[in-house]
Parts: structure tokens; C-alpha cells; sequence
């Protein structure tokens, strides 16, 4: 079992937990703020269980049905995921805001701060996993995981720095107004993750910044005399690109073959944390330029 994976099992078993806490404490209290963050844990869980799902059929080999493998699994997943941020957010915020029209008053708030102070130090060693994993391994769908249980680390404490207040000023309508900030930020959290995703499944190319590492890279190869068409796309943990490369009209073609190869490698070796797959087809002159030989 991958890494990854085992990631997701942890990732569901704590947001199981947190679930029945927060669940049983905001129901009991009556605060938007413990139900809203007992709602997202409820979402992280099944997003977590979906992940589990995502990276265990993403790692299948390709077939007859899917030659390139499913690896775009895992940004179809991404999307999923930040879509379910994003509605539960809009919940909370309706939520809120009633409560804010009709005002409610919240009871127990010692049993809601101690859940939440429990919530805060079982989610941050959880982030602590989860950043580690998706630094080790690069994957995406740990990444927006890792970045998710970080939005609740940071609104499970504002939550809880609002029932102190409350707490000691019997105001309760900070709780409401928390409860749509926490909705506000959801959203602006979930909106990086939908767009990553996005992209990925309709082959944007690679940042800038990594295209300009594999241009010097062909620059630098002094057994070609040139390269075009440089295309790149990625999909999942992997990178996809092809680029033609061009040799003089002299050159055999098992010496092109073997710089071919060689240029291959060495552009594996640029993303030594990805899988890379290049397409390289050999021109014996420019054919970027259409009247090269008239």
C-alpha cells in the first residue's frame, strides 16, 4: 500500500472522531461555530474516504481502456474536494446568518471549549503528517488534504478564541459573525484547489518556471542543432511532455536514436520527484520552418 494512501485511512479515522464530538458538543450547545466545524469534519471524512479511492485506482497500470493510466483521478478529485468545501461553506454561511436575524442562545460553553481545544491539538498533528507526506511524495490530492485539515486547524481556533470571548462577555452574536467569517474563508481556501484541479484535466502546461528548466536543458545539448515544439501537460503525480529535436541531415539515425535516449534521461532526472514520460521525435532538419528546404 502506498504512502499516500495509508495517508487517507489516518486522515478518515481522526475526522471520524472529531466528527462524533463536534457533532454530539454543537448539537447539545447550540453554537454555529462547533456545528459549522462539526459539519466540515464531517465532509473532510468522506472526502478523505473518496481520496482513498482516488489514489488506489489512480495507481492502477494503464490497459486496454486507459492507455495513459487514471491518473487524472487524483485532479478530478481535487475538484470534487474543493466543490464540497465550498457548499458546505454557503451551509454555514446561511446558517449563520439566520442565527444572526433570529439570535440564539448558546449553552455549555464549557463542554464546546474543551471539544474544541482537543479538536485544535488532534488536527494539528495531523496537518504535521499530512505536510510531511505531500512534501515526500508531491502528490496533489495529499496536498489539497494537507491544505484542507489546515483551513480547520485555523477555524478551530478562531472558534475557539470566539467562545472565550463569549464566554466572559455573554455576547453571542460573535458566534454567528464567526461562523460567516469561517464560511468566507472555506471558500477563498477551496477556490486554489478547484483551479489546480481544473487545469489538470484540461492539460494546461507546466508553471513557467519549470518549462524554462527543461528549455536550458535542451539549450545546453550540444548534439543537436536546435528543438521545437516543446509541449508539456501534467497529469496526477506524472508529466507528460514531447519536443522535437533536430539533427543535421548527415546524422545516422542510431546516433540520433542514442542522444535521443540520453536527452530522455536527462530530462527525468530534472523532476526526480515526478514520473516523466517524453515524447521525442527526431527531425534530420528544422521543420518548424515549412519552406526550410525549397
Amino acid at each position: 500500500m502506498r504512502i499516500e494512501q495509508k495517508a487517507t485511512i489516518i486522515s478518515t479515522t481522526v475526522a471520524f472522531t472529531l466528527v462524533a464530538f463536534k457533532l454530539t458538543v454543537g448539537i447539545i450547545s447550540g453554537s454555529v461555530a462547533v456545528l459549522a466545524s462539526a459539519i466540515d469534519s464531517l465532509l473532510d471524512m468522506v472526502v478523505s474516504m473518496f481520496n482513498y479511492f482516488a489514489l488506489y485506482n489512480s495507481d492502477k497500470e494503464p490497459d486496454e481502456h486507459f492507455n495513459f493510466g487514471r491518473r487524472k483521478l487524483e485532479p478530478l478529485t481535487a475538484v470534487i474536494e474543493g466543490t464540497i468545501i465550498s457548499l458546505s461553506a454557503l451551509f454555514i454561511l446561511y446558517t449563520a446568518i439566520s442565527k444572526l436575524v433570529q439570535g440564539s442562545p448558546i449553552e455549555h460553553l464549557d463542554l464546546s471549549i474543551g471539544v474544541m481545544i482537543a479538536s485544535i491539538i488532534v488536527t494539528a498533528g495531523l496537518v504535521l503528517f499530512l505536510h510531511t507526506i505531500a512534501k515526500k511524495t508531491k502528490n496533489m490530492v495529499i496536498e489539497a488534504d494537507a491544505l484542507h485539515y489546515k483551513t480547520d486547524l485555523l477555524t478551530n481556533a478562531a472558534i475557539l478564541i470566539s467562545l472565550g470571548l463569549i464566554s466572559f462577555t455573554n455576547y453571542t452574536y460573535i458566534d454567528p459573525i464567526l461562523g460567516i467569517g469561517i464560511g468566507i474563508y472555506m471558500i477563498y481556501s477551496a477556490y486554489p484547489i478547484i483551479k489546480e484541479g481544473i487545469l489538470m484535466l484540461l492539460d494546461a502546461a507546466l508553471d513557467p518556471q519549470s518549462v524554462e528548466k527543461i528549455n536550458k536543458l535542451l539549450d545546453s545539448q550540444l548534439d543537436i542543432n536546435g528543438h521545437h515544439d516543446l509541449r508539456t501537460r501534467r497529469s496526477g503525480s506524472d508529466i507528460y511532455l514531447s519536443v522535437h529535436l533536430v539533427f543535421g541531415i548527415s546524422a545516422s539515425l542510431y546516433d540520433a536514436h542514442m542522444t535521443g535516449d540520453r536527452i530522455e534521461l536527462a530530462l527525468k532526472n530534472l523532476f526526480p520527484d515526478n514520473n516523466v514520460y517524453a515524447l521525442i521525435h527526431l527531425d534530420p532538419y528544422d521543420d518548424s520552418e515549412p519552406n526550410y528546404l525549397e
